[in-house]
């Protein structure tokens, strides 16, 4: 066998003449290369690959925020759900119902005449658990703002009184003697 290697891989059929032109060509640039200085071929699939590994890299990382902010949500929802299903109060469906608004609507709630008092002094809230309502002490309410202020329907403002001011209020009143009950 005789002959230079190209020539006998082009018999055997291991290469065509576009890959030997090919390869005559690289060899050649790389020759100019050397005689100019020694300045390296800039490859443009290793660039465009390095900058399409760089944005997935990108992405990957904001999917990955993403999906721990989701978490995070659905850990405070969980927590949230929990403080209210162990410490909301009873409801009353013989009792009085108590009007409140949430956002543009206005909604009702059955509870105890005792519990309506409360929630006027600011000592119970109602928050909203899924499409209900349930009435809590203000110290879960509390807990629960921390978390998720949204969900706190009413809480108004505590007032303190005691029974004696709760009585006197009128006091300064004179009362008509004609006034019939």
């Amino acid at each position: 066998m005789s002959g230079s290697l190209k020539d006998q891989l082009l018999k055997a059929g291991l290469v065509s003449e576009k890959q030997v032109k090919k390869a005559k060509k690289d060899k050649y640039q790389k020759g100019k290369e050397a005689r100019n200085g020694g300045e390296a071929l800039v490859d443009h699939a290793k660039i465009a690959a390095e900058k399409a590994r760089l944005a997935k890299l990108e992405k990957d990382k904001a999917l990955n925020q993403e999906l721990t902010e989701k978490a995070k949500k659905k850990a405070i929802s969980a927590q949230i759900k929990q403080l209210i299903e162990t410490n909301r109060l009873p409801k009353d469906p013989e009792g009085p119902a108590y009007n409140f608004s949430d956002g543009k609507r206005v909604k009702k709630i059955n509870i105890s005449e005792e519990f309506i008092n409360q929630l006027s002094k600011g000592r119970l809230c109602i928050v909203k658990l899924g499409d209900q309502y349930e009435v809590i002490p203000v110290p879960v309410a509390d807990k629960i703002a921390q978390r998720d202020e949204s969900r706190i329907i009413v809480r108004n403002e505590k007032i303190e009184v005691s029974d004696e001011q709760e009585e006197d209020w009128y006091a300064d009143y004179e009362i008509p003697d004609d006034l019939m009950w």
